[in-house]
């Protein structure tokens, strides 16, 4: 019996570590499977898909903007007609902030974006994955409570809904965007709060899924890619001798392609080794 083409979907895929996620899942793949390239703009992802290598499996543009309320919902359940469910979803869409950037001016969209648009996602895709598939969402090494405030931890910790994750970050942006976060404890760098309420959201929903997940051979987890080279990146740090978005692709697409490690499940990952959700983190 031959066996079901997989089903790929990158978010945030028109340049940077979603591009390179892309290209990469299309060479490992076959050419009877499809890897989705989205993002929000219609130029944007067809110019990707049209400059992608040959080879591997098909590359398929598809606009995709998730600060959208609706728009996981629409995807979804298009794909789900489509192929019947997916194999692999990296979450990788991101609004990025400069150094000159006032937080509070920001903040909205950029939850819309990077918090808010990974809950839906996870709402979204993961009923779709097929056995033995992975649902990834890229966040960072920020994303722990080790870079929080002991007297914010509780915040993040042990959120068992997604609901929940929503209401913690609702309650941090509006932090944010009304000044009183300056006053308080609340980092002023506002990449780490986010990050942190990325991998909170993947904890949550491991938390409800884990058993099921494991039996079925179902990846859920987040990952930091590491320091990567980018233009964006070199506006804090310097970049020179970090990864090409290719070389960090690497290790994401192993994650998201072998077979899943207990330890890993739910938990943030880098280049292969769990990272401590909170100095009290003891991996069972």
């Amino acid at each position: 019996m031959n066996e079901t083409p997989k089903v790929a979907v990158v978010t945030g895929a028109t340049q940077g570590l979603g591009l390179a996620l892309v290209e990469g899942l299309a060479q490992r793949l076959s050419p009877a499977d499809t890897v989705y390239l989205t993002g929000r703009d219609a130029g944007r992802v067809q110019e990707a898909v049209e400059a992608a290598p040959a080879g591997g499996a098909q590359i398929r543009g598809e606009v995709f903007d998730v600060a959208d309320p609706d728009a996981a919902g629409r995807f979804a359940g298009l794909l789900r007609e489509r192929h019947g469910g997916v194999d692999i979803v990296f979450g990788n869409a991101v609004m990025r902030v400069g150094p000159d950037d006032d937080p509070r001016d920001v903040i909205e969209p950029y939850t819309q974006v990077n918090n808010f648009g990974t809950t839906r996602l996870l709402r979204a895709f993961a009923p779709l994955v097929r056995d033995g598939g992975s649902l990834i969402v890229v966040a960072s090494s920020l994303g722990t409570l080790n870079q929080l405030a002991p007297v914010l931890h509780r915040r993040f910790d042990g959120l068992t809904t997604l609901e929940e994750v929503d209401e913690q970050v609702a309650a941090w942006r509006d932090a944010v965007a009304d000044g009183s976060a300056r006053a308080g404890a609340w980092p002023g760098f506002v990449n780490i709060p986010s990050k942190i309420g990325q991998v909170a959201a993947v904890r949550a929903l491991a938390a409800q899924r884990r058993a099921d997940d494991l039996a079925r051979g179902i990846l859920v987890a987040a990952v930091c890619p590491g320091m990567i080279n980018t233009p964006t990146s070199a506006l804090w740090w310097d970049v020179s001798e970090a990864a090409t978005p290719a070389q960090a692709a690497v290790p994401l697409l192993d994650l998201a392609l072998e077979p899943v490690k207990p330890e890993q499940y739910g938990e943030l990952v880098r280049h292969g080794q769990v990272v401590p959700w909170s100095p009290r983190y003891h991996q069972s």
